[in-house]
């Protein structure tokens, strides 16, 4: 198995419903030191989360030092779902899409079909991902990359709590830029 330590870590800044522009923030790391932070944008229940991610790794001076990204979730910025198979392909590397709690995904689709335009597209989306698998105390979603890969790079990035170091960290800045401090929490 190929070792994965090199990370790019991404999660999305607190927001309001009547927000536009959500703020992304990504952090670079090699297992759990921090290399190197970098910021875009989403829009609020939009379309352009796997485009933007993309972006973020691909022009970002990091790119050839990620080997896999990490994602807080698979939507961002409220409903803005992430196409994992798609990102993985658009950037050439892994995706992990990592979640503390397994999702209620019956909610998650009636919210996508009843309330948010463009849910039947977005909840295709959410099913593209696969499934919801437990690995490490955390559930993920994963593409380019196998259930005993991911499990290695979960444990060997993780240092306190549940969640993996670039995505703990991120949490916490996007927090920060967003309001003015972090709330913890990650």
């Amino acid at each position: 198995m190929r070792p994965l330590s090199n990370a790019i870590g991404v999660d999305d800044a607190p927001h309001t419903r009547g927000s536009g522009r959500v703020l992304i923030v990504g952090v670079v790391t090699s297992r759990t030191r921090v290399d190197g932070i970098v910021v875009g944008h989403v829009r609020r229940d939009g379309r352009n989360a796997t485009q933007r991610i993309a972006e973020l790794v691909s022009e970002s001076p990091f790119t050839d030092h990620a080997q896999v990204v990490l994602l807080q979730g698979i939507t961002f910025g409220g409903f803005n779902v992430v196409d994992l198979p798609g990102l993985h392909e658009m950037i050439g590397r892994p995706v992990i899409a990592v979640v503390r709690r397994r999702p209620n995904l019956k909610r998650i689709r009636a919210a996508l079909l009843d309330q948010v335009p463009g849910g039947r597209r977005k909840w295709e989306l959410v099913q593209r991902a696969g499934p919801v698998e437990p690995v490490g105390g955390v559930f993920v979603h994963r593409a380019g990359l196998s259930p005993e890969e991911a499990g290695r790079l979960l444990a060997s990035t993780t240092q306190h709590g549940k969640l993996p170091e670039p995505l703990r960290i991120a949490h916490l800045i996007a927090g920060a830029l967003a309001t003015g401090r972090s709330r913890g929490g990650a």
